[in-house]
């Protein structure tokens, strides 16, 4: 059986699955959406927003692109900031960034010319990196530098949607909060704190009930 097969089958099974833990979960659902975080993160297939933060279908309204990227001028990512804002009326942004990153590796690298959509994508981040070419230079390895960029993309993107129209014209603006994902223990990181009024740069990792009270609280 092929992949998108396996795929069919697997959804009758959580299908079956969802309804007999909650036999009112699809009516539910069907009935309209409330959440309560906006969710930017990467297209990464390893970084999925409902399994590693622990949602349900309904939690989250999710935005990914390649690099969790936010550009104000760009109607994709504008569109669903000002729908989660405006419509939904969301509390939180979540801009979640991961370590060994493809897209922000890629911005430490010369262009490749076979992914010009891609280069286009990721012009911002090249500039970001650019920018802080003399600290990533001091780093040892092309990781650290990959995830130091990360870190200071999740920094920058937060910074952009802080400063948006959007979020700044709402009486109640959401909070934003930047967050970094580590694949090698399944952990976010608190890059930016979104309940400080001028957060600093944190090192500590999120709690365990950190996205419950992110999400119950709008």
């Amino acid at each position: 059986m092929d992949r998108p097969k396996r795929m069919l089958v697997a959804n009758i099974a959580w299908a079956r699955e969802a309804a007999a833990r909650d036999p009112q979960v699809f009516t539910g659902l069907a009935q309209g959406q409330n959440p309560h975080v906006l969710w930017i993160g990467c297209s990464d297939s390893r970084v999925p927003a409902e399994t590693i933060t622990h949602c349900e279908p309904g939690d989250l309204f999710v935005h990914r692109n390649i690099a969790n990227l936010f550009d104000p001028d760009d109607d994709n990512g504008a569109s669903v900031l000002e729908y989660a804002v405006r419509v939904l009326k969301v509390g939180h942004v979540i801009v979640c960034g991961h370590y060994g990153c493809g897209g922000v590796r890629a911005a430490l690298l010369p262009l490749a010319p076979e992914l010009p959509h891609v280069n286009r994508r990721i012009a911002p981040l090249c500039t970001l990196a650019h920018t802080h070419r003399d600290e990533l230079g001091l780093l040892p390895s092309e990781a650290s530098r990959v995830n130091r960029l990360a870190e200071l993309n999740v920094l920058e993107q937060v910074r952009q949607l802080r400063a948006s129209p959007i979020v700044r014209g709402m009486d109640k603006p959401p909070l934003v909060h930047g967050w970094v994902f580590s694949l090698e223990d399944g952990r976010l990181k608190v890059i930016v704190d979104g309940y400080s009024d001028n957060p600093a740069e944190s090192t500590s990792r999120a709690q365990a009930t950190l996205p419950q009270a992110v999400s119950n609280d709008a």
